[in-house]
């Protein structure tokens, strides 16, 4: 998909991959009642890479949790294209999530005893299908790995890794890949190495990439920063430089 293929032809508005409509997230009950997210409504545009900042505990990554399936809203809705996925059971939500929705931890999360090839073709057996050795060789070249394999994650540095893990994240062309801190267990050289590989997924391919950071120079490769603080959206910027995120999440107070 290319970023015209994401416009609405007759109308020439961008369409959102996915979207959430007064999403709200509400953790305990009387005096230990926490608002994660308070009537919070957003598109996530396909063909886009979008991050999301804000300090710790803006609601971020409870955001990306609720927009991925991961976690239930209290209240609102929740789509994916023209799915509301508050309103699916946990078995329709589990095959959904497998096969419409990538995902990128900071953890990378891959299985040690899989040699590479396995751990990308992963998601493709849990579903019951047969990977297919062309396209896993293919993704495993889109992430500069064909030549690593068989190898095991033990034998790869953190970079090499998380390219895994993106590669993974793609195997079942997804129609969202949902990245929650993708470069904070990585130094600087494999970190921008991984969010230049993000940008390309979505230059090239036509991905689309939400991800949640709270670093500046990561938020700054992205083609649109939502900013949340205290459960609510509190500002957007499009193509931001790094100063302008970085000044913006200091009136945060990040």
């Amino acid at each position: 998909m290319t970023l015209a293929d994401a416009t609405d032809r007759g109308t020439g508005q961008r369409l959102a991959a996915a979207r959430v409509e007064g999403l709200t997230k509400v953790y305990g009950s009387g005096e230990t009642r926490v608002v994660a997210l308070d009537d919070v409504t957003l598109d996530l545009y396909a063909g886009e890479f979008t991050a999301i900042m804000g300090k710790s505990g803006s609601g971020k990554s409870t955001l990306m949790h609720c927009a991925a399936g991961l976690d239930d809203a209290t209240a609102g809705q929740v789509f994916l294209g023209d799915i509301d996925l508050t309103t699916l059971k946990e078995r329709h939500l589990t095959e959904l999530r497998r096969d419409r929705i990538g995902f990128v931890f900071q953890a990378f999360n891959l299985l040690p005893s899989l040699t590479v090839a396995q751990n990308i073709a992963l998601p493709l057996r849990l579903d019951g299908r047969r990977p297919r050795r062309s396209a896993v060789r293919e993704i495993a070249a889109r992430v500069g790995l064909e030549k690593r394999l068989r190898d095991r994650p033990s034998q790869l540095s953190g970079g090499q890794q998380q390219r895994v893990a993106i590669a993974r994240a793609l195997i079942t062309r997804p129609e969202v890949v949902f990245a929650d801190e993708p470069t904070g267990a990585l130094d600087t050289q494999n970190g921008r190495g991984v969010l230049a590989l993000l940008r390309e997924v979505v230059d090239k391919d036509g991905h689309t990439v939400v991800m949640v950071t709270h670093d500046p120079i990561a938020a700054a490769y992205a083609d649109r920063v939502m900013l949340l603080a205290d459960g609510r959206v509190a500002g957007t910027l499009e193509a931001p430089s790094v100063d302008q995120v970085a000044e913006h999440l200091a009136h945060l107070g990040a």
